[in-house]
């Protein structure tokens, strides 16, 4: 053979680069790599990039400053499996840091991330592109790219991953987007609840507990906890209930059964199963204070529909309840109570509660947490809603004294339940003096002052049920009660306004506590909330008619109209008509005016002598003589001007006084006594008939006058009260005399009539009407009383609107059904309801009554059918 020659190697070519290895120690560099044309290239700077990243939030900042992210969106989409694959580890790892999270929703990356979840991509693939959508999923805008790229299915596809990393990314990106409602709609259309179930046998606690929470979002919605229900979810949940080892799992898989117990099958099925009783022994026994908050909190949730509360009540969920109530855990008290408070709703758990659970309430009321007291209230206040037995059991735990304590509380919830827990008491009278004891009225100033509109609205309704009691009104007057009452008016809140009004008509049932009410205006908010449809409720009105019926002097002002239940009361004055909007001054306040051309005021007063203060006998005048005698005696009263605007009250018959001048007072008096004699002749032509006068009448009076000085001087410091009115206190024993033994009604209002008549000048002709003086008359009695205010004794001549006036005073007093109707140009007329009398006596018949005019001016007693040719005459002609 010959000898082998060495085969020479050839050198390389001359175009061709040769291999470089590359060593950068600046991640500028590398940034700059990314851009290259070569694979290998563009995987070793994707590699060292993702490296780089993962070390920490600063590195993220750098490479996303350096201008790393814009290249490496390019890549995700590069036909190298390799170059793809690590461009996608770093946006997994890039997308945690919130400057990168915006870049990469400006850069729309999410539909190329989206597309790396193919099945055909390797699992690392998968990893970090479920990585990448679960940290972008944090932020709404993001939410919807994924939802409408269609990134839900793939990601519920990769739950059945052999790679748990892959699953846990899955579900934590599927957790956030199910926030969405949409989200979770789509959910049920993908059947997203079986492979979800699947994650609960997973060994890894961080995927189990994704899942519960996914589980604990999309439950919220039915369909899902049906579609959970037949998968066999219930028997999960509670496995992993069962499982001691599992106790970081079980405060969420107590809010997945939560959701799903508000189902009645659900419910249903769980007690078939054994599970619910199951649950209450679970909730009753567990050693975890915030597990047996929350399965007491689950309880709760089935707890608000009436068939779960029926089969709560079957599994004897009360006893269980009483002992979470002991529970050192004060959440598992308040939840303790917030399931009493719905399972009250249960007329048996309502019973159930009467002897063994409310005693425990009612000491949790006395804790210093605010939420314990929070729930104690509202589980007593459903308690005692419409059931008395539980209203007498709360306040025989001695509950008052506390309820009234949290009412100055700062837990606006608890201010509004305790007062309902109070309202709910006052509906016993026992009760409702037990809290009055309290100074109940005096402790609802500041609920009643509140900015909350449901404490406002509680703490009213309190008030309208507390003050139905006499005492209770004058505390909350006293209290200053009232002003706060009359400003929740003024609330646009139609429940607080109602309630407000509400109370405002109770306690206008006396006439101090409504007088001082029109004093800080209610009548003009009342009256402008009745004009608004919208604003107007069934109690504001009855709270106006009220206020009125208990100042009837004001209603007949203002409305011109008394019906024959609104008795006239003494006190009462007429000063005609008045419009809307005006203030109708008090008698005190006309009194202290000086007499004037207007109309005069018309005072009704029957109140004896006796009901004033009384002097000596010096300084009283004899009543004792009758007839002429004793005109002249109420002549030489008048004398010394009764009712006068600056007269001090001097107790005695026909005498009114009115805070005023010491001084002024003594020289009046003295005037008085210069001007007796030209006096008592004016007032001779007004009271009496008779034309002389005796000798000894007449030093009478002048001695009268004399003491009356007297009076009036000694009276400056005495309260001001009306005129008393003697004649009509005659006309008073003289009706009850002659009228009331009459048996017949229609004779008892025709008699009464032609009295009222007889007294106020007699039957005057139509034609001569124009000839009746009576406004002159009524001049000389304002001249001579010095006065505004006329006594409607004192009238001798009056015209249609002082006769109905008397009439209706006097029926009033001896039980005759009379209106009391103002019309124009000085008429007035009395409205009364007779029966025919072709009905009387006939069995089985109940005929309407029919209503008369009565007539006291032309034909006195006539009875004129309402709507009558007459009638109208009467009344308008």
């Amino acid at each position: 053979m010959g000898k082998k020659i060495k085969k020479e190697v050839e050198p390389p070519p001359k175009d061709v680069f040769d291999p470089l290895t590359i060593e950068s120690k600046k991640a500028a560099t590398v940034v700059l790599m990314l851009n290259s044309t070569e694979e290998e290239i563009l995987a070793k700077a994707c590699e060292a990039i993702y490296k780089f990243a993962l070390k920490g939030e600063e590195n993220k900042t750098t490479l996303l400053e350096l201008g790393a992210v814009e290249p490496l969106t390019k890549l995700l989409t590069h036909e190298d499996k390799i170059v793809r694959r690590n461009a996608t580890m770093v946006f997994g790892i890039l997308a945690s840091n919130n400057d990168v999270k915006k870049s990469l929703r400006e850069l729309d990356i999410l539909n190329a991330i989206i597309a790396q979840l193919a099945p055909e991509e390797e699992v690392v693939i998968h990893e970090f592109a479920s990585l990448c959508l679960a940290n972008m999923s944090v932020e709404y805008t993001s939410k919807v790219q994924i939802f409408e790229y269609g990134g839900l299915e793939p990601l519920i596809r990769l739950l059945g991953s052999p790679d748990p990393d892959v699953k846990k990314n899955s579900i934590e990106c599927i957790y956030n987007l199910v926030q969405d409602f949409h989200c979770r709609m789509a959910i049920q259309d993908l059947s997203a609840i079986p492979p979800i179930l699947d994650l609960l046998k997973s060994e890894y606690p961080i995927i189990q507990l994704l899942a519960l929470k996914t589980l604990g979002t999309i439950t919220n919605d039915r369909e899902s906890r049906v579609m959970l229900r037949d998968s066999q979810g219930l028997e999960q949940l509670l496995k992993i209930l069962e499982t001691k080892e599992f106790n970081d799992l079980h405060i969420e898989a107590l809010a997945v059964l939560a959701n799903c117990l508000e189902d009645v099958d659900t419910m249903q099925q769980l007690q078939q199963a054994g599970g619910l009783k199951k649950l209450l022994a679970f909730a009753e026994n567990t050693t975890f204070p915030d597990i047996q908050k929350n399965a007491t909190k689950a309880i709760a949730r089935a707890a608000y529909d009436s068939e779960t509360r029926k089969i709560l009540h079957e599994q004897g969920v009360e006893k269980c309840l009483i002992n979470l109530l002991g529970a050192e855990n004060d959440g598992t008290k308040v939840a303790a109570a917030e399931v009493i408070s719905a399972m009250s709703e249960n007329l048996a758990s309502k019973e159930f509660f009467n002897t063994q659970g409310i005693p425990q309430i009612v000491q949790l009321l006395k804790s210093e947490n605010d939420d314990i007291k929070e729930g104690a209230t509202l589980a007593l206040a459903n308690l005692t809603t419409a059931n008395q037995t539980n209203a007498i059991a709360v306040a025989e735990a001695g509950a008052i004294e506390s309820l009234i304590n949290i009412l100055s509380c700062n837990r606006d919830n608890a201010i509004a339940n305790a007062a309902t827990v109070l309202t709910n008491m006052a509906t016993q009278e026992s009760l409702r003096l037990a809290i009055q004891s309290f100074d109940i009225m005096r402790a609802l100033i500041q609920p009643l002052n509140s900015s909350n509109t449901l404490v406002q609205s509680k703490a009213a309704l309190t008030v309208a049920a507390i003050a139905c009691d006499a005492e209770a009104r004058i505390e909350l007057r006293h209290a200053g009660g009232l002003e706060p009452l009359v400003e929740l008016l003024h609330s646009n809140n139609d429940e607080v306004r109602r309630h407000a009004s509400w109370a405002v008509m109770v306690c206008a049932s006396d006439e101090a506590t409504s007088i001082e009410l029109c004093k800080i205006g209610v009548l003009d908010v009342l009256e402008e909330i009745n004009q608004s449809m919208r604003r107007k409720n069934n109690f504001s009105e009855a709270a106006y008619n009220r206020l009125l019926n208990n100042n009837l002097s004001l209603k007949y002002c203002q409305t011109g109209y008394l019906s024959s239940s609104n008795m006239i009361p003494d006190g009462f004055y007429d000063a005609g008509r008045i419009n809307p909007g005006k203030k109708l001054l008090s008698l005190k306040e006309l009194a202290l005016q000086e007499p004037n051309d207007r109309r005069a005021i018309i005072l009704i007063n029957s109140k004896p002598y006796s009901a004033y203060p009384t002097y000596t006998t010096e300084e009283k005048f004899s009543d004792s003589v009758s007839g002429r005698s004793s005109s002249l005696q109420r002549r030489g009263r008048t004398s010394a001007g009764i009712g006068s605007p600056t007269d001090e009250k001097a107790d005695v018959p026909g005498l009114a006084t009115a805070t005023g001048s010491k001084t002024f007072l003594k020289e009046r008096a003295s005037r008085d006594h210069q001007e007796q004699r030209l006096t008592s002749r004016r007032t001779q032509s007004i009271f009496r008939k008779g034309k002389g006068k005796k000798e000894e009448e007449k030093n009478k009076e002048e001695e009268e006058v004399a003491a009356l000085a007297k009076i009036v001087e000694s009276s400056t410091d005495k309260e001001w009260c009306p005129p008393s009115d003697n004649e009509f206190c005659n006309y008073i024993t003289e009706i009850s005399r002659t009228i009331l033994p009459i048996t017949d009604l229609k004779t008892q209002i025709e008699t009464l009539a032609k009295f009222v008549a007889e007294k106020m000048g007699g039957p005057i002709s139509k034609k001569l009407l124009h000839e009746f003086k009576w406004e002159l008359h009524i001049s000389e009695v304002k001249f001579q009383l010095r006065s505004n205010i006329v006594p409607i004794g004192y009238i001798k001549k009056g015209t249609f609107y002082h006769r109905a006036l008397l009439f209706k005073a006097l029926a009033d007093k001896i039980g005759i059904g009379a209106t009391l109707v103002r019309g124009e140009y000085n008429r007035a007329w009395n409205e009364v309801k007779l029966v025919e009398e072709s009905y009387k006596g006939v069995t089985g018949l109940l005929p309407r009554p029919e209503e008369f005019i009565i007539d006291l001016m032309f034909e006195p007693g006539a009875l004129l059918k309402t709507r009558s040719q007459e009638a109208e005459f009467y009344k308008f002609l």
